[in-house]
């Protein structure tokens, strides 16, 4: 276990950003998922002790609840969203300077500090001023920051936020190398489906402040129907729609078909079907939902729901 929430409410004033949210996130790499203001961030911010839940109870890793947040954050490592470096100083000074502020001894923070902009490819960019860095230098600063205290845990806000293509793949890459070489837990909380099909094993998805999806990515995005795609030899075989019953099979072109089944049919006879209309079977996949449509499979019900209350 790497968080737990159990029933917690955030409030801003009047506003609920957090509604009885129930989760247990896994060790490894799991996303938060979800649009802005979904309650992502707040929840990051709530776990690390910066705002102060309405009600309920969270633990991160083996810490007791009443641990205070100082202590938490020795364990944590946390990317904000926000671009944000301190002015003045070098990507060195920057991140030494905060590994101080999280308990390192002054020489333990420097050679931390190389370490962890070397990890995050800033090596030969590490005395120059941070306020000259691109978008991309920035994000990797803020993300050896996160790191320089070897934490556990590490919270990542939107962490591709304002990079182009080849900065966005760099990231993902680190990031997937934190959860899968290097042993992190990481929490990505970001509203792009394919960063968190990228480098999770796990997601949960918010939708205005409630838990509408949770689990294994592998098993939100099995199919719940029998699906499968189909490809024959050779592309000129026609195969009509409903030549069996209870199937569907559709065209795509050039050989291939999608092919439901909502009977007991088994994939030998639906070889036995092909090789009758004088043709060979060369590929046969079931069908994988993609983590797009978990998600607005998601999100539509509930809207739904909240349609019915209404």
């Amino acid at each position: 276990m790497t968080v737990e929430l159990q029933d917690v409410v955030i409030r801003y004033g009047s506003f609920t950003a957090v509604s009885s949210v129930t989760v247990t996130l896994p060790t490894g790499a799991v996303g938060l998922l979800g649009r802005n203001g979904a309650g992502k961030s707040s929840i990051l911010k709530s776990l690390l002790g910066l705002v102060r839940p309405t009600s309920g109870r969270m633990r991160i890793l083996d810490l007791p609840e009443s641990a205070p947040a100082a202590e938490i954050r020795a364990r944590v490592g946390y990317m904000p969203e926000r671009d944000c470096h301190l002015p003045g100083m070098s990507g060195f000074e920057m991140v030494s300077m905060l590994g101080q502020l999280s308990g390192l001894p002054e020489r333990d923070a420097y050679r931390r500090s190389h370490e962890a902009l070397y990890l995050c490819g800033l090596e030969e960019q590490r005395y120059r001023p941070v306020s000259g860095y691109s978008a991309g230098m920035r994000q990797k600063a803020k993300l050896a920051a996160a790191l320089v205290h070897d934490p556990q845990v590490v919270f990542l806000d939107e962490p591709t936020n304002g990079l182009d293509p080849d900065g966005r793949a760099e990231m993902l890459r680190l990031v997937h190398r934190l959860a899968h070489k290097l042993g992190k837990s990481v929490v990505l909380s970001t509203h792009i489906l394919q960063d968190v099909e990228a480098v999770c094993d796990a997601a949960v998805v918010l939708e205005q402040g409630k838990v509408v999806a949770q689990g294994r990515i592998e098993d939100l995005c099995r199919a719940t129907e029998r699906r499968y795609h189909v490809q024959v030899e050779p592309a000129t075989v026609e195969i009509p729609d409903h030549i069996l019953a209870g199937v569907r099979i559709a065209s795509q072109g050039a050989g291939r078909f999608v092919v439901e089944v909502e009977g007991d049919l088994e994939p030998r006879e639906l070889f036995a079907l092909v090789q009758g209309r004088g043709g060979t079977v060369r590929e046969l996949v079931p069908h994988r939902r993609s983590l797009e449509e978990v998600f607005l499979g998601a999100v539509r019900s509930a809207e739904a729901q909240r349609g019915v209350s209404a």
